[in-house]
């Protein structure tokens, strides 16, 4: 009787403590994810990774998502000013990237100096003058204010530009009523002719930012078209036959994009392209604008403006503006009209 008594307390005992331990299990199964959705009715799932924003393509993910400042402009400015009262004579203007520093570099009337533009390192300003009969392209040194005359002979030229490397000199060259670009080497030697083409005008020559190319306009009257061209005469390459543009250009600093301006009189726009004649788009200044010019670091352009004086057509004046159209700031204030304006270091 004694050894029965003693088993069935054992019994109890195992029964016991399994109870303890499924009790125990349980209540650490509950404390789990799956086990709190086991014991209230719902069905478990998978344990997912925490979701991530899907982005187009072309996007990054951004905390802040603010765009970063556009430098404030510097450098300086070169520009045709006529300052002479009512007989306009064009003369060469300089100032600061901010309107400061404005003063004249040429001011010997009635003799006219048109279409300045800076060299690569800042120091000198060439310019076509019909100082001595006859336009002819000029470079001064803006240390001491001497000039030099570099070409004789060839012809009447404007619009000179210095390649990036101040190796030679891109112009235009007007023989029998057409314009033709002509190249040299930066003392004036070796003119020679590098593109023309019957019955139309090809002028307003700049520089690609690596001097391998020349961007210009070709055609007659108003309605040109842009091209590019190698610096030996080769690989003639149109932009684009979908934009018409009066003429002056200027090609980035990064290569990345073109500004011109189109549009009948004093009704000219701005537009920026591709040099593959791509994502051509106005340039919203708020107003008539001709003329454009990259700053040195390729973030604002300089231009001709009739924002204040749209219907004087003597109220020309110097402006700046980012190249998405904000930031439009008035450079100059005179009673007379400051156009083709050039950006330099």
């Amino acid at each position: 009787m004694k050894n029965n008594n003693a088993l069935f307390l054992a019994v109890i005992g195992v029964l016991l403590a399994c109870f303890i331990l499924a009790l125990a299990g349980l209540l650490l199964f509950a404390q789990t994810p799956r086990g709190a959705n086991f014991l209230a009715g719902r069905t478990p799932t998978a344990s997912l990774p925490a979701a991530t924003p899907t982005l187009p393509p072309t996007l990054t993910a951004s905390p802040t998502a603010v765009p970063s400042p556009t430098p404030a402009p510097a450098g300086k400015i070169v520009l045709t000013c006529q300052v002479f009262g009512q007989q306009n004579h064009d003369q060469i203007c300089i100032m600061n990237a901010d309107g400061s520093g404005y003063r004249l570099l040429t001011s010997d009337e009635p003799s006219e100096y048109y279409y300045p533009s800076l060299s690569p390192d800042g120091n000198s300003v060439v310019y076509a003058s019909n100082r001595l009969g006859g336009y002819q392209i000029y470079e001064m040194d803006l240390a001491s204010g001497t000039s030099i005359q570099l070409t004789h002979g060839i012809g009447e030229v404007n619009a000179p530009e210095i390649s990036p490397d101040g190796s030679r000199i891109v112009f235009t060259d007007i023989f029998g009523h057409l314009s033709r670009i002509w190249l040299m080497d930066r003392d004036g030697s070796n003119p020679h002719e590098l593109y023309s083409q019957a019955g139309a005008d090809s002028l307003d020559p700049t520089w690609s930012p690596d001097g391998t190319r020349i961007l210009f306009a070709v055609g007659a009257g108003t309605d040109k078209l842009l091209y590019t061209i190698n610096v030996d005469g080769s690989g003639l390459q149109p932009v684009s036959a979908d934009f018409h543009t009066r003429g002056r250009t200027d090609w980035s600093p990064d290569g990345q994009w073109i500004s011109s301006y189109a549009g009948s009189g004093f009704r000219w726009k701005i537009y920026l392209l591709k040099p593959d004649g791509t994502q051509l788009h106005q340039v919203q200044v708020g107003g008539v604008g001709l003329a454009p010019a990259f700053s040195p670091d390729g973030q604002w352009i300089v231009f001709t403006g009739y924002l204040d004086h749209p219907d004087d057509p003597d109220g020309c004046e110097i402006y700046i503006a980012r190249l998405d159209g904000s930031g439009v700031t008035r450079l100059t204030n005179n009673t007379y009209c400051d156009w083709q304006p050039r950006w330099g270091p």
